[in-house]
């Protein structure tokens, strides 16, 4: 019982922190320093990724008409338009394919510790304030997602590749990136949102394939676990993305930028206090 309590809350900071600029592995690397499940690490580093189904499942269930080519509703433009935006998707997930899959075990290895989580998180968080007061006066070029051209949905699948390491957060560098190169806040969280369907999908499937190889097994208890994680992470993620996308219509990421490196001094303090 204590352990699906522990999968609640695991499954709300999940939610919150997936599509919020501030990540995910930062907050569940300090949770789970607390709220540690008492289950075989193997479990619990599976349980860290896969609980994103249900952040994904946010996604789809928020943006099904938009992203469903064979809408009824839908005209042949917007059915075009529909196929272009997945092209797009597609086309910017490439290269944390080709560039990430290789190098995803090494970096889990010898990349996920405090030191470099706390790096990020102020790193970027700082980034955030710096261009957030760069674009004060300047005006966004691309205000829809019709007229992202797909050569720079490839340049936001680059940036991408920078949430490989631990505590960049996925939304804030493909965020970071898209703003960087000229489209508004609200699509460059609109196209995270989506990019982060195939993006979190296959991290989620290659984190299960590869603990069904190491010859893993779930047991009920495990199987409630992971549902519960996974259904809370689903909730609590279509909360924060309506709040996100409601935020952004009248203030910038600065005070995501402040809260990364807020926590990132906490996660220094912390840990170098009373890391074990």
């Amino acid at each position: 019982m204590l352990d699906i309590i522990k999968a609640i809350i695991l499954g709300i900071i999940e939610g919150i922190t997936e599509f919020l600029p501030i990540s995910s592995t930062g907050h569940l690397y300090l949770a789970d320093d607390f709220i540690h499940l008492s289950q075989p690490t193997a479990f619990i580093n599976m349980f860290m990724v896969v609980i994103q189904l249900g952040a994904i499942l946010a996604v789809v269930v928020l943006y099904f008409n938009k992203l469903n080519p064979w809408a009824p509703s839908k005209n042949r433009i917007e059915r075009h338009q529909t196929w272009t935006l997945w092209a797009k998707v597609i086309l910017a997930v490439l290269p944390s394919v080709v560039i990430g899959l290789p190098l995803n075990d090494w970096m889990d290895a010898h990349l996920t510790t405090w030191q470099v989580i706390a790096s990020t998180l102020i790193g970027y968080g700082i980034l955030f304030i710096i261009i957030e007061n760069f674009n004060r006066n300047r005006t966004a070029r691309f205000t829809d997602l019709n007229s992202l051209p797909i050569k720079l949905a490839l340049a936001i699948g680059l940036f991408q590749i920078l949430s490989l390491v631990p505590g960049t957060s996925r939304s804030g560098a493909t965020i970071l990136g898209a703003i960087l190169i000229g489209a508004s806040r609200y699509v460059a969280t609109e196209f995270s949102f989506f990019l982060a369907i195939p993006t979190m999908f296959g991290a989620s499937l290659l984190k299960l394939v590869k603990y069904f190889v190491h010859g893993n097994s779930f047991t009920y208890s495990q199987i409630v676990i992971l549902i519960t994680g996974t259904l809370v992470s689903f909730i609590v993620a279509y909360i924060a993305i309506r709040f996100l996308l409601n935020y952004i219509k009248q203030n910038d990421f600065k005070l995501f930028g402040w809260y990364r490196i807020v926590l990132g001094l906490v996660v220094v303090g912390y840990f170098s206090l009373f890391a074990h």
